[in-house]
């Protein structure tokens, strides 16, 4: 009359074991779960006795207590749907208790039995790995997911009655890896191509030096000028995705949910776009109880781009400061602390100001001196110091329009890109965009004339110590692509060019 099945939970991007113990005993029919769980999970005993009965399997007809052990971690979510069901078959009799042991179950039931997909299939593979557990079963569009961990026994189940068929080793339905390697091949050639982008040679010239060594990017100009399409031809120009990447990429889509049918794997890196008026818990991380991903976080390895970045929220914005320096989002609740991954591309678009016409001399611009200081008042100087390129994006010229010849394509700059980053990577093992202050100015390996030049520009200008040292990684990544050994004058120059401050112009 007693049963024990092993689950998870899910906690931000990690799952925590959870052992299901059913119990049940000669009082009146009743149905309760224990263990601190949240008003999702008491809802599966409706859901569980329904598919019980749906499957053509009896129902016992008395008290049945299920705890979910440990006690003090809370448990969210529909996926204990399939423990709590595999343990009511087990306790009443209809499974042999031990023949559970080797399996580790989750997955949401449906009222007529079928299984539901839920989020986290890597996390749950990855723990049952860990705990040492054989095998995984699971609801069948979740299983090519979750087989992409190797050294776990993945099975996928359509229904509760061919899990069962699975324990009792009736059904084999070993899911085999998808060929990873061969979808990120197949996806590294799609995307919008950098040749249909007309004249724009300064910010073209800032995507590929951004692109190069993983910097941000702050365009600023008129409506029409291009931001927005420069800014989704910045993938295309990026390497394909390593199986690493793609791994990493996959689990916090799998944990926020955002994995379409049929995906078991994202292979194209990740082009985020939150629209202005998102929250902070929705760009940056969080809610409640249990924090989930933001859009910082799902953009990891690829691209986040704010367009009218002025009119997002302070919260968002300040919040972003310390994702964009450590390539990581903490946050902290009550009843846990999670960790997710932040390390994406930021590309911030801006109009120069509200009415959007201000040029350089500012003729034509309606907006009054006090609304232009508070609209770009918005953006924070730590803010600021973090975006390593600033570039103007200038309204096109009629000739610039009416260009027909092709722009030069996607493949051909990702080609220089390739090329910038592998030196990058045998010189720091890292991207110049993470590298830290004293390896940049190691690695920059300055003479006497440049150390004399960046002094003397720098003279005139207030410049913090990460503004010193965000302008040494621009001018490392255009030596880079410029295959230069090491940082001369002419890099210095162009890296202060992209270093001055057209937001604050």
């Amino acid at each position: 009359m007693f049963a024990k099945v092993s689950s998870i939970a899910l906690i931000g991007m990690e799952a925590r074991p959870v052992e299901v113990e059913v119990a049940l005993d000669q009082h009146l029919p009743d149905f309760q779960i224990v263990g601190l769980p949240s008003a999702g999970v008491r809802e599966s005993r409706q859901r569980v006795r329904a598919a019980v009965v749906n499957s053509k399997k009896a129902w016992p007809n008395q008290r049945i207590t299920a705890n979910l052990a440990p006690g003090d971690l809370r448990k969210e979510g529909s996926l204990l749907d399939l423990p709590l069901a595999m343990g009511v078959l087990a306790a009443s009799g209809l499974l042999e208790p031990e023949a559970l042991r080797p399996f580790l179950f989750l997955g949401e039931l449906a009222l007529d039995g079928t299984l539901r997909p839920v989020r986290g299939a890597i996390a749950a593979a990855l723990a049952a790995r860990e705990l040492g557990v054989r095998r995984l079963v699971l609801p069948k569009a979740n299983a090519p997911e979750a087989a992409l961990v190797p050294g776990v026994e993945v099975s996928g189940a359509a229904s509760l009655t061919e899990a069962l068929a699975i324990v009792d080793g009736t059904v084999d339905a070993v899911t085999t890896p998808p060929l990873i390697g061969e979808l990120l091949a197949r996806a590294a050639a799609g995307g919008p191509d950098l040749s249909e982008v007309r004249g724009q040679a300064l910010a073209r010239r800032a995507l590929e030096i951004a692109a190069a060594g993983g910097h941000n990017l702050l365009m600023v100009g008129p409506p029409g000028s291009g931001k927005t399409m420069l800014a989704r031809r910045l993938p295309g120009i990026l390497p394909p995705l390593s199986v690493e990447e793609a791994l990493e990429v996959t689990h916090v889509w799998s944990v926020a949910g955002l994995l379409s049918a049929g995906e078991s794997v994202v292979t194209a890196r990740p082009f985020r776009a939150p629209h202005h008026h998102a929250s902070a818990a929705a760009v940056i991380g969080g809610g409640s109880p249990m924090p989930r991903p933001g859009e910082v976080s799902v953009a990891s390895h690829g691209v986040l781009f704010l367009d009218e970045v002025p009119l997002f929220g302070g919260a968002v914005l300040d919040g972003l400061r310390q994702p964009l320096e450590d390539g990581f989002v903490t946050i902290a609740r009550r009843g846990a602390t999670v960790r997710f991954p932040a390390r994406t591309a930021l590309v911030a678009a801006a109009n120069p100001c509200l009415c959007g016409r201000r040029s350089q001399g500012g003729q034509t611009c309606t907006c009054s001196a006090g609304r232009l200081e508070a609209y770009r008042g918005r953006l924070s100087g730590p803010l600021l110091d973090r975006i390593d390129l600033q570039v103007e994006v200038a309204a096109l010229s009629e000739e610039e329009l009416l260009q027909m010849e092709p722009s030069e394509p996607s493949g051909v700059v990702r080609a220089r890109v390739l090329e910038a980053r592998r030196a990058q990577l045998r010189r720091t093992e890292s991207l110049n965009g993470a590298v830290a202050g004293t390896d940049i100015e190691d690695a920059c390996c300055l003479d006497a004339g440049s150390r004399a030049f960046l002094r003397s520009a720098l003279a005139d200008q207030y410049a913090s110590a990460r503004a010193f040292h965000r302008l040494l990684r621009v001018a490392r990544t255009i030596a880079d692509l410029d295959g230069a050994e090491v940082v001369g004058e002419a890099q210095i120059a162009e890296a202060l060019q992209f270093r001055r401050m057209v937001w604050q112009a």
